[in-house]
């Protein structure tokens, strides 16, 4: 399905620095959840994962199967740039919907935003097929009127439950309470099951 925010559309970010989103350290909602993680076993992927700032903190506290798709390159080469130790073959440059695997959990951070809202439910659809038995989805959604502009692209909690209730367990879609500043009262912090 072609969209309006290709590959060739965010390598021009990229290239332009013009990366807003990048807040440029793990956002404190999803630190709050991966401080009560016990199991650094689990398999972990991070979709979208541009300069993936969480991806990084989960490596530095132990955890050591994280894997970060983009579509775009840089962002990959700027994480092994900060953290050489990362191992390269859990730096994927590929398009999210071609990604197979099973994951214990997903981490989901300004990915769904990003993407053209014709393709949700395609999303939620694959986020269904690549976690594991009882695997979440955890993260932050934004809570504004969707429109055209953007990206980001807004939604709401009513919109969220129809796209994700069918096949994930909604154990939490509430506001989050320690969003960073310019997001503030602007974002759901969620966890989502596999049924």
């Amino acid at each position: 399905m072609k969209t309006r925010f290709d590959k060739t559309y965010w390598e021009s970010k990229y290239n332009a620095e013009a990366t807003g989103w990048d807040i440029g350290y793990a956002s404190a909602p999803l630190v709050d959840y991966f401080i009560q993680l016990t199991n650094k076993e689990i398999k972990i992927l991070i979709p979208g994962g541009g300069n993936c700032y969480e991806a990084e903190y989960l490596f530095e506290q132990g955890f050591k199967n994280i894997f970060v798709i983009d579509i775009v390159e840089q962002p990959l080469k700027n994480l092994k740039a900060r953290f050489p130790d990362f191992p390269d073959n859990q730096l994927i440059h590929d398009d999210f919907f071609n990604h197979e695997g099973k994951y214990d959990l997903i981490v989901e951070q300004t990915f769904f935003c990003a993407l053209d809202p014709v393709l949700r439910k395609k999303y939620a659809d694959k986020m269904y097929d690549l976690l594991a038995e009882k695997g979440k989805l955890v993260g932050l959604l934004f809570d504004y009127e969707l429109t055209e502009a953007g990206p980001p692209f807004g939604g709401s909690s009513t919109e969220y439950l129809q796209l994700f209730s069918e096949k994930l367990t909604i154990k939490k879609l509430e506001r989050c309470y320690n969003s960073i500043q310019p997001r503030a009262g602007r974002e759901l912090f969620f966890i989502f099951e596999k049924k």
